[in-house]
């Protein structure tokens, strides 16, 4: 597993070690970011960091956005305009993403799905090779796509974001397309 917030965290281990960082979202993104050297503050970052939640909370968005405004880089997990939840969708990252961007000028860089940058990261991290990999992901617009651009196989995985009949709007298909997440075994085991 490789996630978005991994992939921050090591992007920006590389683009400024070292550096500060003002995070709206979980906690699992302050860790990661942390762990690769980078100091969590509100005063004066050098990066506004947006990631999920569903909790973002007006007055952090206030301040990140003031901070972008000031000359902080603009960093955003992923590009997502909603996510699912038991109630249904909620407001993602790209959604909030938006909201800051109108209000600064300022347009975030995504470094999660579809950025290849991702991709390279996990597959480097994982020590595997794209031929041996496989993209598991429930968004046709980000996850697919993704696999599909780094020469990984895919699989859409039908309990979240995309459907069947989603499918008929992209002009590229998964390699798999599975209901649950359990059944990737099944798909595993055959190949």
């Amino acid at each position: 597993m490789y996630t978005s917030a991994l992939a921050t965290a090591r992007f920006v281990e590389l683009q400024k070690p070292g550096s500060t960082a003002y995070v709206i979202g979980e906690n699992g993104l302050v860790e990661a970011l942390r762990h690769a050297g980078c100091r969590i503050t509100q005063f004066a970052p050098d990066f506004v960091v947006l990631g999920d939640t569903t909790s973002y909370h007006y007055e952090q968005i206030a301040t990140g956005a003031e901070l972008v405004a000031k000359g902080a880089w603009f960093l955003a997990t992923n590009p997502d305009a909603t996510g699912p939840t038991e109630r249904g969708f909620h407001p993602a990252c790209g959604s909030i993403a938006a909201l800051i961007e109108k209000a600064t000028g300022r347009q975030p860089y995504f470094v999660g799905k579809p950025n290849p940058f991702m991709m390279r990261s996990a597959l480097d991290r994982l020590g595997v090779s794209a031929a041996d990999t496989i993209m598991v992901g429930d968004r046709m617009d980000t996850d697919v796509v993704a696999g599909l651009e780094s020469g990984l196989k895919t699989a859409l995985v039908l309990t979240g974001v995309s459907t069947r009949p989603d499918m008929d709007r992209f002009p590229f298909r998964p390699d798999h397309v599975i209901e649950r997440l359990a059944d990737l075994g099944e798909i595993l085991m055959k190949e």
